[in-house]
Parts: structure tokens; sequence; C-alpha cells
């Protein structure tokens, strides 16, 4: 998923941690229970088909539901299913879904909610840049070539509570996907009532998770989740409100929790090193990586692999991530993120199989080198480009110290910095709006090809046009012809993320960590570093 803007970080972030205030009674027994929770970035959007960041995500996977719920350490536990069955090919899979489930509006959520809903999801016309994770679901990658029609997806509807889905190949992370907020069921009349405003609004959707959204007008900054009083397990979530509010000054949040008027802050800098023996402090490592993207498309010169391991060579990663961020947050071994998969025969970390060192260390002489041999090739004499960042004082701080690394390559190199706010951000980045952009990516699910599967050519987040004939063709076989078999397909990723990073497609500068003050009294929060991060379905204050 994409990544933003976050107070805990000098930098843009990962979002969806929080701050949360308890009021009322002492325990989690209270009449009315409230908890107010801080998002550092605007949510862009509540459609299921269309959402790509994490604010919206979080939003979604705690007032929607889908086939299953994802517990502790990626853990699969039944939802809106009650039973699975999987044919002995992998090939096709049956869920019987519960009867007494219901929209927010009293609509009963049936089958054909993740029929419409998937479909309308793959549908071009939809534009969704995740239909991408559904190749592998029978035609999904015919119509995404447009060589089928989007309704003949495999998945149908045997009656209201019968689900099946039909696979072209094995997915080895299925059961994954359907715990992810994008395969999620919609409810069709409520989609078609609503048209393009759809999903903009709180009040432009229902829900069917332990929660429902209002308040939330599309560009305002205040909204909140309230108990869904037609959840078919409301009587196990113990919250009735969590107020949310856009804040992203770090101090104002960390003063707040000073005065006990905020029970969780995100901090940051020198924040931590004041805060990290305090017994309240946690660290949270994620599955999450921030890098440069180059946009070769519209930049020629970034198409010159010499100019891109330039730029990469110039950044001191080490300052970056302890001087600058000095949040938790570690140097990359390359771009797929440390303790997120490990080798299925010798248990090491992928991220350490596959690490390319000179794609992600300094070697400041070697740069200037790189560059004045890219130039002559590209017939230029100097080198400029403006670097896009969040608007965010963490992003702006950021970006100022990537400007100041690269211009150290020469008086002949010039980097223009530009912060704008997160939503802007992410679509001018959709559309190619951009020379060079500081962007992070979070796993969807636990696994490399969550990372790998962004840059084969024409994936609609491959926003810098990076394109490798072998390494489309590795990712293909590792979810084709290798997928059953967990060696080859494993060597089939090692090798594909050592091309990305051998040619440089993208700059990786940092693992994202984040560092937090919690009180005793917050309880039940569900956290994974991949996928839906955070679930509240089980938060209580005590």
């Amino acid at each position: 998923m994409k990544v933003k803007s976050a107070v805990k970080l000098g930098a843009v972030a990962l979002a969806s941690t929080f701050v949360l205030a308890a009021c009322g009674s002492k325990t989690s027994s209270a009449k009315k229970s409230t908890v107010n929770f801080m998002e550092s970035s605007e949510i862009p959007t509540m459609d299921t088909s269309k959402v790509t960041d994490v604010v919206g995500m979080t939003q979604l996977s705690n007032s929607e539901e889908g086939i299953y719920r994802l517990g502790k350490n990626s853990s699969v536990h039944n939802a809106l299913a009650t039973s699975t069955k999987e044919s002995k090919d992998g090939k096709t899979w049956t869920f019987t879904l519960r009867k007494n489930a219901k929209w927010s509006n009293g609509d009963k959520v049936t089958a054909q909610d993740f029929v419409y809903s998937w479909q309308r999801t793959v549908n071009p016309k939809t534009a969704s840049e995740y239909a991408y994770l559904f190749s592998g679901i029978k035609n999904a990658d015919k119509i995404s070539a447009g060589k089928a029609n989007y309704k003949t997806l495999g998945i149908k509807a045997d009656g209201k509570y019968k689900l099946t889905v039909t696979l072209d190949r094995p997915i080895p992370y299925f059961k994954l996907l359907m715990g992810f907020c994008i395969f999620f069921p919609q409810d069709q009349k409520v989609v078609e009532k609503y048209g393009s405003k759809y999903g903009t609004a709180s009040n432009k959707l229902v829900y069917d998770g332990p929660y429902k959204q209002v308040g939330w007008t599309g560009t305002n900054l205040k909204w909140k989740l309230v108990k869904n009083p037609q959840y078919w397990n409301k009587k196990n979530v113990k919250m009735d409100t969590i107020n949310y509010q856009v804040v992203k000054d770090s101090s104002t949040a960390l003063n707040l929790y000073n005065s006990k008027k905020l029970d969780v802050t995100t901090i940051t800098g020198s924040q931590v090193a004041q805060y990290k023996n305090n017994k309240n402090y946690v660290l949270r490592k994620e599955a999450s990586t921030f890098y440069l993207q180059l946009n070769q498309k519209k930049d020629k010169f970034f198409k010159n692999k010499k100019i891109r391991q330039a730029v990469s060579m110039s950044i001191d990663r080490n300052q970056l991530t302890s001087k600058v961020l000095a949040d938790g947050s570690q140097n990359p071994l390359g771009y797929v993120s440390t303790d997120l998969a490990k080798n299925p025969k010798t248990g090491q970390d992928f991220a350490k199989e596959a690490e390319v060192k000179s794609a992600v260390t300094q070697n400041l002489t070697e740069a200037k080198k790189l560059l004045k041999e890219g130039l002559k090739e590209e017939g230029m004499s100097s080198l400029k480009f403006t670097l896009m960042a969040d608007d965010t004082p963490a992003g702006k701080t950021t970006n100022e110290f990537l400007q100041s690394q690269i211009e150290k390559l020469g008086s002949n190199v010039k980097v223009t910095v530009q912060n704008i706010p997160f939503k802007t951000r992410l679509t001018d980045s959709s559309n190619g709006k951009f020379d060079a952009v500081v962007t992070g990516w979070g796993a969807d699910f636990s696994d490399p090809i969550s990372f790998l599967q962004l840059f084969v050519t024409g994936n609609a987040q491959n926003n810098g046009d990076w394109s490798n004939k072998e390494y489309d063709k590795l990712i293909k076989a590792s979810n084709t012809t290798d997928a059953t078999n967990p060696t080859k397909r494993w060597s089939d990723m090692v090798k594909a993320e050592k091309i990305l990073m051998n040619d440089q497609a993208i700059v990786p500068i940092y693992q994202q960590a984040t560092s937090q003050l919690w009180s005793s009294k917050v309880k039940g929060v569900i956290y994974n570093t991949a996928g839906n991060n955070f679930d509240y379905s089980k938060l209580y204050v005590k």
C-alpha cells in the first residue's frame, strides 16, 4: 500500500499510527467508551475499489469486513466466512458466508456483494490501481489486457451465502489476500446510488464492519468511527466512539500526551532520545520501505543507469536514519523490507539474501565519477530536477536533507524541493507529474511479491516507468510455473530483487519503524507489519 507522511518521522511515512485519549469510565465496561485518535494526513478516498494508501485502508479495515480478518502475526480468522473448502489442485475455493451479516443500512451482506465488488475493481473503467492484485484469479489477467469482459472474472455466487472463486493458477498467499480490504464486498445499490461520489464522504457509503464512519466530508480534518449496531459481532466490540483529527505536528501531539489529553503519541527525532527508556516506549518495526522514484518517462536522463546510481550513492543513509529520522527506522538492505519473509529451506531473511550493497551505500567518489560519465552519455553538462514529497514539517525536513546530499555531487547539480499535500502527491505521482518523488510502500501481505510485483512493466504503481524484460519474466514465473514450488519461487524473487537493485530502478532510502509512547490503559490493539496494519475491533480502555 502507499504510505503517507506522518508525524512520527522526519519524513513521509507509514500512516495509521495514531493517538488515543481515554474518556469516561476507567474500565472497558463503561456505558460510553471513547478514544481520540490522530492521523497526520487526510483521507484520500473510502472507495474499496480505489483506495491505495494506508490512511484510507485503516479506516476501511475497521469499518468494513471481508471473508477473513487478520489477527496477530497475520494469522487468518473467519470473518464473513464460516467455513472454507479448497480443492486439491488449489484452484477452487468455496466459502460459506454467515447469514447474520448486515450493512449499516440494514441490507444483508450476500455472496453477490463480493461478486459485484471484485468485478467493479477489475473493470478497466474503474481504473483501480490495485486491480493487479487479482492476477491469478480466473480471467483477471485477460480482463486487465482488454481481452475479456470484467464479468468473466472467476467469482460467482451460488445462492446468497455460498461464494466460489476459481483461479487460473494456485496463489500461495491467497488466504492473506482474502483478509485485505481490496477484496471486501460492496453494496451495489449504494455504489450505484452515489455514482462518482461513492466513497468520497462518510455518508456516501455503507459499512459492514465493527464501526461505521461519520462526519468525514471528503476534505475536513475531523471525523469519527462509531460502533456499528448492525455488525454481526457487535457484542464483542468494546469501544463506542473513536474520534479522529488530523495533526501534522509531532510537538503538538507530544504536548497533548504529556498533559494527559492523549494516551498514545508517536515520537521522532530528539523526542525518541528523550523517551526511549520510558516504560511506555514502544518500537514498532514495519514492512515498509521508503525510496525515491525517478521519472524515466518524463525525464529521459533518468533512463541513464549511471545517473540513477549517482543519485543513490550520494545519500548518507546512516545520517538520515540516526540523525534526521531518529525514530528507530533502519538503513534498507534493498527494496523488500527485512523481517518480512524467510527462505523456506534455509530460513535466511529475504532482504539479506537478495542484498545488493552498492545500491544502498553512500560512495561519493564513485557517485561523482558515474554522474560525469552519465551526463556525457546524455550530452548534458548539468543535472537539474525537482524532488517532490509531502508537506508536513517532517516531510520538508527529509526533503531538504536529500536535497543537500544529492547536491554534493557537484556545483552542476541543482535539486529543487517541492512539498505538497499527501493526497495531491498521490495524484501527481499516478499522473506522472514529477521528476523525482519520495514515496513509500508497505507490504499488503507477508510475502516479497507484495513489493516486487509493483515494478513489473505497466503496473499502475510503477510511476517511474522502469522496465526490464528479465525482471518481468521472473515475476511471472514466481506467480505461474513456479507458484507451487517454494524453492524455485523463492529463487525467482531473489533474482528479481537483485535485478531491480543492480539496475537502480529506484533509490531505497530507509526501512520504516515507529517510536511511540503508550498509556498502560490502552489495550486490545492488533498490529501487523503488513496488510491492514491496525485492527481496533478488540480495542478497549482499562
